[in-house]
């Protein structure tokens, strides 16, 4: 994963236990490609120590702000030009009073305050106990922070080290991570929501049997986070998959096809964009049983009958808003769908997109990609043909939403 590179982070630890997180973080830092170097005040070295940092960030670690090793004594300013953006993490109540009253005293508070606020972003990773956390101070300081143009990543609920519950924890080094990194992509489709639909439907035979498919839904839960990193508001319907909810994402779990069905049209409603990315069902059992069928020993199998599923990108395409969208008229629904085919994928894909009546459809080999990390795309539209190379499925996913952005945006 590369998704860092070429970013200098600074990382500043202030007292809390949740430094423990900070190790972790870094190292996920330098496996996303970017470069560390990390900042501790004096209470953050009661919980965990510099050597353990400096051996991580493999740079030496910084906590005061009269630090002979720089040459002009000025490392404040030193350490902050060099930054893409500062992350305090963990980020304590004491420390976030020092943001919102602009004190300086010591090295970290101190950098935050020199930095160039035009080019390094400061981004703030609260931890603390959960009264600590709701107490109007803390809630008022945060806000002046953010009046100040420091972005608060939020806290998550659980389990405190005082032994109580709620809100108030850091947030986990992955999901820390994930949010830096989209911190840093290209807000194509900010102010928009979108919809994606993601994974297999299940269709049921009795209780205990069903239909489905191979699709894993991971090229449809990497939409949903690339379009989330562009800056959209985002609503993921997902079939029956075990895949975690991608970082700010809305998610929403169906079985069937007209589970989908229903979400999709209820969540499209006020969507500027649906992607249509789920392998759903083309048919169902007429009926379902509603108790196991068992063999007898005869020989003879059951007799099942099958109906057609409802299209739903169909529906949504040909709706009074997608057909707006198909036109490129103002307060359209953008339809993108989804071919997995295969064979001949080309052709079936250009017929398929006709078919549907959508501005843009993404075909790709099923059986070369289900359950795969990586994928390979052809993207049809109005303006012709594009090839996606095999890529890892996030890549291909920001390159599909810029695409999708640049287009919608063409036409709406």
């Amino acid at each position: 994963m590369t998704d860092l590179a070429g970013k200098h982070i600074v990382l500043g630890l202030t007292g809390g236990v949740a430094c423990y997180k900070a190790a972790e973080l870094c190292r996920g830092l330098l496996k996303a490609g970017a470069t560390v170097q990390v900042v501790m005040t004096e209470a953050a070295e009661q919980f965990i120590t510099p050597v353990t940092m400096q051996a991580l960030s493999g740079r030496v670690v910084y906590g005061s702000q009269w630090d002979a090793r720089e040459p002009n004594n000025m490392p404040h300013i030193n350490l902050s030009r060099e930054a893409d953006a500062i992350l305090i993490a963990p980020c304590s109540a004491d420390f976030i009073a020092r943001l919102a009253q602009g004190r300086a005293d010591e090295l970290l508070s101190l950098l935050c305050l020199a930095r160039p606020t035009n080019a390094v972003p400061l981004l703030i990773a609260p931890a603390m106990n959960r009264e600590m956390w709701a107490h109007p101070a803390t809630q008022r300081n945060l806000a002046q922070v953010q009046l100040d143009g420091a972005t608060v990543l939020g806290v998550g609920n659980g389990d405190q080290a005082c032994g109580e519950t709620g809100d108030g924890r850091m947030l986990e080094p992955n999901e820390l991570l994930e949010d830096l990194i989209a911190f840093f992509q290209p807000k194509l489709l900010a102010g928009k929501t979108v919809v994606v639909s993601a994974g297999p439907t299940y269709e049921a035979i009795d209780p205990v049997r069903g239909i489905t498919n191979l699709s894993s839904g991971k090229m449809g839960f990497a939409i949903a986070r690339a379009a989330r990193e562009a800056g959209a508001l985002v609503t993921l319907v997902a079939g029956p998959v075990s895949l975690p909810t991608p970082r700010g994402v809305i998610r929403i779990d169906v079985k069937s096809a007209q589970n989908m069905l229903e979400a999709c049209v209820k969540h499209a409603q006020t969507a500027s964009i649906f992607i249509a990315t789920a392998a759903v069902a083309d048919w169902r059992p007429a009926t379902a049983a509603d108790q196991k069928i068992k063999k007898d020993g005869s020989g003879k199998t059951p007799k099942l009958s099958f109906v057609e599923n409802p299209d739903i990108l169909a529906t949504l395409a040909q709706s009074p808003r997608g057909k707006k969208g198909l036109a490129g008229k103002a307060g359209g629904l953008f339809c993108v769908g989804f071919a997995a085919e295969s064979h001949d994928l080309l052709a079936n894909a250009q017929a398929k997109r006709l078919r549907k009546g959508v501005p843009m459809l993404v075909g790709n080999i099923g059986p070369a990609t289900f359950g795969q990390d990586d994928n390979a795309l052809l993207v049809l539209s109005e303006a012709g043909v594009q090839e996606f190379e095999r890529a890892p499925k996030l890549k291909l996913a920001r390159k599909l939403i810029a695409t999708c952005a640049y287009a919608a945006g063409a036409k709406g």
